[in-house]
């Protein structure tokens, strides 16, 4: 399953909810805010394209799928996947204008510092493919995705078994290179945000680290958490 050794305790597929560290019910408050300004956006039919990158599951599916996305931050650097929590190099764009109450929101999350943001929608029942985000398995990302409802259908992807695993919830943080994850279509107008950066000291006292494989993070943690549930 994974690309590289990982904890023996770790299960796949997984993620770590964070709805029980953040306010869902701000978040969820924002929706009809957020799709407001991403219909206005629809119309605009300027924002760049989501693209998987190369490690999808399948050889030949899609990599620009169709899904669009509007930056709350960027970057003036060359597109690289190991930029995106070098919260240096990253700005709000004119976008976070659009979305203050959003970034407002954001500001509330558990980041000593955030690097890229973004808001990604599809109106149209179109599927993300399953795929790795890299395959730097000692590169460990911060990260959390969010969503105001339960319409976007986002999985982990356990690719040995077939069993997938979606968010049940409003948040996650997952491995995003030990195991695939993807979407799949719905004929909702569906959206979600994601929010990189660097965790708080304080909030990273509470997450288990393995011994090797650090991007496996999130999901030794999911795993730990599920054992102890169990």
């Amino acid at each position: 399953m994974s690309i590289a050794p990982v904890d023996p305790r770790i299960k796949y597929p997984s993620y770590v909810s964070f709805d029980e560290f953040i306010d869902v019910e701000r978040l969820r408050s924002l929706d009809s805010y957020i799709r407001r300004r991403v219909e206005k956006h629809i119309l605009q039919n300027e924002d760049p394209k989501f693209y998987t990158g190369p490690f999808t599951m399948e050889e030949g599916q899609k990599r620009f799928p169709g899904s669009r996305m509007i930056y709350l931050a960027a970057s003036e650097l060359p597109d690289s996947y190991f930029d995106l929590d070098r919260t240096d190099v990253w700005k709000p764009t004119q976008a976070a204008e659009e979305f203050t109450l959003l970034m407002d929101l954001i500001a509330t999350l558990p980041f000593e510092a955030t690097g890229r943001m973004l808001v990604m929608y599809d109106n149209e029942p179109r599927e993300v493919p399953a795929h790795r985000d890299h395959t730097e398995t000692d590169r460990l990302h911060e990260f959390l995705w969010m969503r105001t409802n339960l319409d976007k259908p986002l999985y982990m992807l356990n690719c040995d078994t077939g069993e997938k695993k979606y968010v049940e919830g409003y948040s996650a943080w997952f491995d995003s290179v030990n195991q695939f994850h993807g979407s799949e279509p719905t004929d909702k107008l569906a959206f979600s945000i994601r929010v990189d950066g660097r965790f708080t000291e304080e909030f990273r006292k509470q997450i288990p680290r393995p011994g090797y494989n650090l991007a496996s993070t999130p999901s030794l943690w999911a795993s730990l958490n599920e054992q102890r549930a169990g």
